[in-house]
Parts: C-alpha cells; structure tokens; sequence
C-alpha cells in the first residue's frame, strides 16, 4: 500500500492530501529514510512523521485497504509520540 494512503486508512493523518504534502516536505521517514508519498509499506515497517514540535513513531501491524475508525488504531503500534521543547 502507498505510504500516504496508509497514513490516511489508519487515521494517522487526517486526508490524503495532507499525507502527501508532509511526505512532499520530506517529513515522513520509513524504516530510517526519508519517504515520498508513493512508497510501498508492508506490515513491520517503522514510519517517522515530524509534524511542527511533534514527532511520531509507529511500527506497522496490519495493511488493510478499509476500516471502521474505531479500529484504525490497530493497523499501527505506536512507539514514540513526543514534543519538542520550546
């Protein structure tokens, strides 16, 4: 599945659009390099998303092209979530 269509599926970015844009800003890192919209994530990968003063790590734990958001949670595992001080 495409980097930005997952980021979209498991509601970790809101719209698609918005995915592609940070991923265009060279904001998203998949298993330690910079990701472009397109790139292909399997289960196990480890993505990376600096957005302003916050930064998320998640490690993927099911590809699935549709779900209800009440179970998008379960597509991801979150690894790190933090801000950076002022």
């Amino acid at each position: 599945m495409r980097l930005d269509k997952f980021l979209k599926v498991s509601r970790i970015i809101k719209r698609r659009t918005l995915a592609k844009e940070v991923c265009d800003r060279q904001q998203v890192m998949v298993n330690g390099r910079i990701a472009k919209a397109g790139t292909v994530v399997e289960t196990g990968d480890v993505i990376e998303i600096s957005l302003g003063q916050r930064r998320v790590k998640v490690r993927i734990a099911e590809v699935r092209e549709t779900i209800p958001a009440s179970q998008a949670k379960d597509l991801y595992e979150l690894i790190e979530d933090f801000r950076l001080k002022e």
